[in-house]
């Protein structure tokens, strides 16, 4: 059986904001966050359906707080709880926050290409 461990997994982001280890375990991939700083995303997201993600993402939060803001409403997931974010979200962070996180591997690639070119323009203005 396929498996993983945060030791294990290789560190896929280190920016000031977020530390992230991913590996992917059949056609789901697993991360393991950690929030370094407070964050909203949001335009993060700009060209996505709705500017919000679209991927769905299966959880835990090991520490701290996320929020997954939907069009709608809010969800407020802490420390101990273990969370379904359905496609439509976008999410809020909070410094000391880590999660580890299950998504669909091909929707997350979508999803990130989008957050990739986005970050890059940030970062070139």
């Amino acid at each position: 059986m396929p498996r993983t461990s945060k030791a294990e997994a290789p560190l896929s982001v280190d920016e000031p904001e977020i530390e992230g280890r991913y590996v992917e375990l059949g056609e789901y991939t697993v991360g393991y966050e950690t929030h370094k700083a407070d964050m909203d995303p949001a335009p993060l997201f700009r060209g996505l359906p709705g500017d919000r993600c679209q991927c769905p993402h299966w959880g835990t939060v090991v520490s701290g707080k996320v929020v997954f803001r939907y069009a709608d409403h809010d969800e407020v997931y802490q420390a101990g709880d273990t969370y379904y974010g359905a496609p439509g979200h976008v999410p809020l962070v909070f410094a000391g926050t880590e999660l580890v996180e299950f998504s669909p591997t091909a929707a997350l690639a979508a999803t990130m290409a989008v957050v990739g070119r986005n970050l890059a323009a940030a970062k070139a203005g």
